[in-house]
């Protein structure tokens, strides 16, 4: 069994026992030998730094500044393959371009492929899988790339719009963040970006792509935005890896997408429900409107973590052809701004929002939950909140 040297004989610190902290325990007991590990949970003003040679942080938990003392499981796990890794980000689409890329070139090149990061199991529960030639399609979250210190071989950065500002304070402090995925390449690497993303230094040899340029690939996933993730899903196939175009667009159409991403659920009396329930920002809420031919009510709202609505209110108030069902903090909040628009409505929660969507769909119409905000403080996670609404809906 291979082995990793990086923490022989070091005191290690992990910092945050979640989902993350439990992996890299799991790790550092099956592939490493530190003089002693030990699991804190508390503020950093109570770490002892002194104690450790390294401490590994989970990505979850805030920290302005870099330390060299301070690690994770992403830059640990990157500095390892990084040669082998796709990295993909951006505010929106990742999840869907990550899972779409793993499946195009899991179908068109001979070696192993696995898909890893932000979406599937922590990176290093697949340390031991991983073979020299295997290729690596890593989602990056903003908290993964936030203290990166080594860059993939091949970065993506998709989009870039307002999110995660409760976390981040400012878009600028958001974006430094999200640019580490191509701030350490080099000129033998591969940076894949989209237009509307800010100019970012970079040695890396640059392709960028325009939303409003990309092809039709005849998906079975809804909206112009997925067409756009295929771009970059084809491009990367063959320029990078140099797959048949063909073959490549034959595998663009066998891609079904993921759930909770303007997922059909069902129909029920007539009304046919999709479930967006990964959608958090308002930019995502009108491309979902926009991709569904026959919809009619979209219901809105969840955490309010300070982002702008301009963009969504003025929709609103352009296309009152679709009807607005309101709910949580930012459903509130955007309802004052609009109460004066027929087409919207204020209600409590997800259960009441189901319930006037019943009543107010016409037959042969849709119904999209599509939130345009975050699901803590009333759900666990945006999956939880879509099981939630299929539960409600009944089908």
């Amino acid at each position: 069994m291979k082995q990793y040297t990086g923490f022989d004989g070091q005191s290690v610190l992990i910092w945050g026992y979640g989902r993350e902290g439990r992996s890299m325990e799991r790790f550092l007991a099956t592939y490493c030998h530190p003089r002693e590990v030990a699991v804190f949970e508390g503020k950093r003003e109570d770490i002892d730094e002194s104690k450790y040679d390294v401490i590994l942080k989970s990505p979850g938990i805030v920290m302005d500044e870099d330390h060299p003392k301070y690690s994770s499981m992403t830059d640990v796990f990157m500095e390892e393959f990084r040669d082998q890794v796709i990295g993909v980000t951006g505010t929106k689409g990742k999840s869907t371009t990550s899972a779409m890329l793993a499946h195009v070139l899991g179908e068109c090149l001979p070696q192993k492929v696995i898909l890893l990061g932000n979406i599937g199991l922590p990176c290093l529960d697949y340390y031991g899988e991983i073979d020299p030639d295997t290729v690596i399609v890593f989602e990056l979250s903003c908290h993964q790339l936030a203290h990166l210190r080594t860059s993939p071989h091949v970065a993506v950065f998709l989009n870039l719009y307002e999110e995660h500002l409760d976390y981040y304070r400012t878009l600028d402090r958001y974006f430094a963040a999200k640019r580490h995925i191509t701030e350490y390449q080099s000129e033998n690497d591969r940076f894949f970006v989209g237009t509307q993303v800010p100019p970012i230094e970079t040695k890396a040899a640059t392709t960028a792509i325009d939303f409003a340029t990309a092809p039709d690939y005849h998906l079975q996933v809804l909206g112009e935005h997925n067409n756009y993730n295929a771009e970059f899903v084809y491009r990367i196939a063959t320029e990078v890896y140099g797959a048949e175009p063909e073959r490549v667009r034959e595998a663009l159409r066998t891609f079904t997408g993921l759930p909770h991403r303007l997922q059909r659920i069902g129909e029920k009396d007539g009304v046919t429900y999709y479930d967006d329930s990964i959608s958090t920002i308002p930019n995502a809420t009108i491309e979902a409107l926009l991709a569904i031919p026959n919809a009619y009510s979209v219901i809105i709202g969840g955490m309010d973590r300070g982002i702008n609505y301009d963009a969504l209110i003025e929709f609103i108030r352009r296309n009152p052809q679709y009807r607005y069902i309101l709910a949580y903090e930012t459903g509130r909040r955007i309802y004052e701004q609009v109460n004066d628009c027929d087409s919207c409505v204020y209600v409590e929660d997800l259960a009441a929002a189901v319930e006037t969507a019943r009543a107010i769909t016409p037959a042969g119409r849709a119904c999209v939950l599509s939130p345009a905000a975050a699901s803590y403080g009333y759900f666990k996670n945006f999956e939880e909140r879509g099981e939630k609404f299929k539960e409600l809906v009944g089908v």
